[in-house]
């Protein structure tokens, strides 16, 4: 156990982590294969084990914030690419399968949800890429679409640190600890897809007059 600690500790030791969360975190909008929420939860379960002995591991609260606002500054990117983007960011979004399965499934269940399902897509896979590019392809107002995206971000961010550190600090800052909490990140992405794909409750009839 010991030497896992010590390998978990060595990998995200000294301050580029927090550079390399940002970096993942902003570009996964772009390219959703990218593992940012399983690098913030390593993170995370690292910090589980700070102490005045181990200054270089991250720290949670700086952490946190990086995550929460290199997510809402990726959305916003996104959005202000897809506002301007026209036939070339469709032509982009034709070229990922992954992407065109996204908007397929989720776009009429974004469209009909409103701000809360900005907010459930942010865990689900690739539903944040829809719902940024989505917006800006829209042409919604900066208005409409920013505050729901930084509720996502944070709750997200808030989500994903809370796994890895709890994580760590019940079943110890090692691989296994950081594994069972990638899974419940998984399992809460699961569970965001089935809700946004879910069919919507047909109208009620009208009463009889």
């Amino acid at each position: 156990m010991l030497d896992s600690i010590g390998s978990l500790r060595s990998l995200t030791a000294g301050p580029w982590i927090y550079a390399a969360v940002a970096t993942s975190v902003l570009l996964d909008v772009f390219l959703p294969v990218l593992p940012s929420g399983v690098l913030v939860i390593t993170a995370a379960t690292a910090a589980a084990t700070a102490t005045a002995a181990s200054p270089d591991v991250p720290s949670v609260v700086p952490l946190l914030l990086v995550a929460a606002t290199a997510s809402v500054l990726g959305d916003f990117v996104a959005y202000r690419l897809a506002w301007r983007g026209g036939a070339r960011l469709d032509r982009a979004i034709a070229r990922s399968r992954r992407l065109t399965r996204a908007q397929e499934r989720l776009g009429t269940a974004l469209a009909r949800g409103g701000g809360l399902l900005v907010v459930i897509a942010r865990f689900a896979p690739a539903g944040r890429s829809v719902v940024s590019l989505g917006a800006g392809a829209a042409k919604r107002r900066v208005i409409d679409f920013l505050p729901w995206s930084a509720l996502a971000g944070v709750a997200w961010a808030s989500y994903s640190v809370a796994l890895g550190w709890f994580g760590g600090l019940w079943l110890g800052a090692t691989w296994v600890g950081a594994g069972v909490s990638v899974l419940a990140l998984f399992l809460a992405g699961a569970l965001a897809a089935y809700v946004i794909r879910r069919p919507a409750a047909a109208p009620a009839p009208a009463p009889a007059s």
